[in-house]
């Protein structure tokens, strides 16, 4: 029997007992143990079980974060034959259909993302990188055998649906299957594995230049990495904590075991009965996640998606190879310079974000793109081409992104999972995902409207002030979740601490 049943004056969770490596299609093995049994063990046990050993849960994340690397691989994937795409599909010396040509992956990503939630919640999260990859492989596939622009724009819109779909899941996926010791570790990854897809991307596309047609090799090859994932979660871990919604307990402590190994199932499962008391499962909507209850916490959360993006970080990028080439730097070195420096803030980043902690990274990282921001002001302001406007210009540029890969942003997609409590937390992070792509195109689309209008050094003081706003909202509304458990982060939460 799964599920729980109520007892007279006591409430019984009931799961059949699992080993590791024995199939889950054996005859049932009941084992019936009071909730408040579960909730009792950790104040009965003398310590806490050693952490879980990283192996186990290592491989599972590796295969999730074939997301990540697929989200950054399809946001640079034109970058480099961007000019070949458009004179073999006639809309050379266009603009507008050569942004269109990136922005519909953009524009697809943000309906991927309007009903991710809803397919984690009802699919598990497994099933919802699988569902994910279908149409990354087919818009793949779609673009790479565009005959004219509207098949292109077609087939990027249906990638982008696809990245849409994988990227909540899997900031989802990674912190409900983590250890909380290496919970700001994995999470960290995720970042990496973007900035592998944008370098892989740019390296990818290098043969374009002299081999006619080779941009459709880039998106060919796109399709491997997407097949990799949706094969891969076949054999990877359901999120325990899903399962735990759907009252399927016994394949919770299954999965937790092949998670975190058998010395902590029952710590675990205990944590996870603290909150769940027996109550019905309860259905959210996008309307509940407005509501007093929950509206703190959520816009907390949309909050740091939305300065994420008015920071400025989308125009330091798109205007980096101006910028660099204004010194006398090439575009290309430029692209180097810059992927380099996010890669190795990120890689440091995976270092800091379980020593330093989730909150002090975040303040930092602000504060220091608010820096960075001050520096490419002064550069701005500066006129010819002098040694002093270089090193102000460039250095900040770097300073800059090196600032945002080691907080800004990895933490948000690690933190909102952690501080979203299980009801809440698939759709919370979907909503919150939409308002990240909401002004990621708002700021996208004025951008150059406003550079030209405003001028560069008033455009980076706005975005500098952000950075600092930034930092005032993190120490108000912002609590730190280093080391602590999710249902520790829940129950820290529910009581107003």
């Amino acid at each position: 029997m799964r599920g729980r049943s109520a007892v007279m004056g006591e409430t019984t969770v009931r799961y059949k007992r699992l080993p590791s490596r024995e199939p889950m299609d054996r005859p049932d093995q009941e084992v019936g143990l009071p909730v408040s049994a579960f909730s009792q063990m950790d104040v009965d046990m003398d310590q806490e079980p050693p952490n879980p050993s990283w192996k186990l849960s290592l491989p599972h994340v590796c295969v999730a974060i074939i997301a990540a690397f697929l989200f950054g691989y399809h946001l640079a994937v034109v970058n480099a034959p961007l000019e070949y795409i458009a004179f073999d599909l006639g809309f050379s010396g266009n603009p507008l259909a050569e942004g269109l040509l990136v922005s519909m992956c953009l524009v697809g990503a943000f309906f991927g993302c309007s009903i991710s939630g809803w397919i984690a919640d009802g699919l598990g999260r497994r099933r919802a990188f699988q569902a994910s990859a279908v149409p990354m492989i087919l818009g793949a596939l779609f673009s790479a055998m565009s005959t004219n622009s509207h098949a292109m724009f077609l087939g990027r819109l249906i990638v982008g649906f696809g990245m849409g779909i994988a990227g909540p899941v899997t900031s989802l996926y990674i912190t409900e299957i983590s250890p909380a010791h290496v919970r700001g570790t994995y999470g960290s990854l995720i970042q990496i594995a973007t900035c592998l897809g944008i370098l892989g991307a740019l390296f990818i596309g290098i043969p374009a230049n002299s081999i006619p047609g080779w941009w459709r090799a880039c998106f060919w090859i796109s399709s491997i990495p997407a097949a990799l994932l949706a094969l891969g979660m076949e054999l990877c871990a359901e999120s325990p904590q899903w399962l735990v919604k759907q009252s399927k307990w016994a394949e919770a402590e299954y999965e937790y075991e092949r998670l975190w190994g058998g010395a902590n199932v029952k710590f675990a499962m205990a944590e996870i009965s603290r909150l769940d008391k027996g109550d019905e499962i309860e259905h959210i909507t996008f309307m509940d996640l407005l509501s007093k209850r929950y509206w703190k916490v959520v816009s907390t959360g949309a909050g740091l998606f939305a300065l994420q993006q008015l920071s400025g970080i989308n125009s330091v990028f798109y205007f980096s190879s101006t910028i660099f080439k204004s010194a006398g730097i090439h575009p290309d070195l430029a692209n180097v310079c810059v992927g380099v420096a996010n890669l190795t803030a990120s890689i440091i980043a995976t270092f800091l974000m379980d020593k330093l902690g989730r909150k002090s990274l975040l303040l930092l990282s602000f504060f220091g793109m608010g820096v960075a921001m001050a520096a490419q002001t002064a550069g701005a302001s500066l006129s010819g081409s002098s040694f002093a406007r270089v090193v102000l210009s460039v250095g900040g540029t770097l300073l800059f992104v090196f600032m945002f890969a080691i907080g800004a942003g990895p933490v948000p997609g690690l933190l909102l999972p952690e501080i979203f409590n299980s009801r809440i937390r698939a759709k919370a992070m979907a909503f919150c995902m939409c308002v990240h792509w909401v002004v990621n195109c708002f700021v996208g689309l004025m951008f150059l409207e406003l550079l030209k209008q405003l001028g560069a050094q008033v455009l980076y003081t706005f975005f500098g002030f952000m950075c600092m706003a930034a930092v005032v909202f993190i120490s108000r509304n912002v609590m730190e979740t280093k080391g602590k458990s999710l249902e520790e982060i829940e129950i820290a939460l529910l009581s107003g601490q």
